[in-house]
């Protein structure tokens, strides 16, 4: 019984190397080019698998937030279609007072706009304020 095991130890040390080499891997590499970005905000990406077949996907991703450029007062704020959006300080800009409690200054663009931290309603906008 000895020998049988002993055997089969030494035919699958021996045969882990032949078994290993016998079995290649099939993996696609998958090369994604941009292609163009139209002014519209419409980017077309081709896909290409590169083996021995060329196969090539082409999708399209559109944009799909459009940024928003005159904020008015009353109005609900969203920071998704403000431009350059961030918290700013009302000590480093001139013209700005200290908010209200409740409130603060956010960046729109050049604007700086007062909203209500909690409604998110606009109670004032100073336009081209930052440079």
């Amino acid at each position: 019984m000895k020998k049988f095991i002993l055997g089969l130890v030494a035919a699958s040390v021996a045969a882990t190397p032949v078994m290993a080499a016998a079995a290649p891997q099939r993996h696609t590499e998958v090369q994604r080019t941009v292609v163009k970005q139209r002014p519209n905000g419409t980017t077309v990406v081709k896909q290409r698998a590169v083996q021995q077949r060329q196969v090539v996907q082409q999708r399209q991703f559109q944009r799909a937030q459009q940024y928003r450029t005159n904020w008015r007062k009353g109005e609900r704020f969203d920071n998704r279609y403000a431009r350059n959006y961030r918290q700013i300080d009302y000590r480093q800009y001139r013209g700005l007072k200290a908010p209200p409690r409740g409130y603060r200054y956010v960046q729109s663009g050049n604007d700086a706009v007062l909203v209500g931290i909690t409604s998110g309603i606009i109670a004032a906008v100073f336009g081209n304020l930052i440079r």
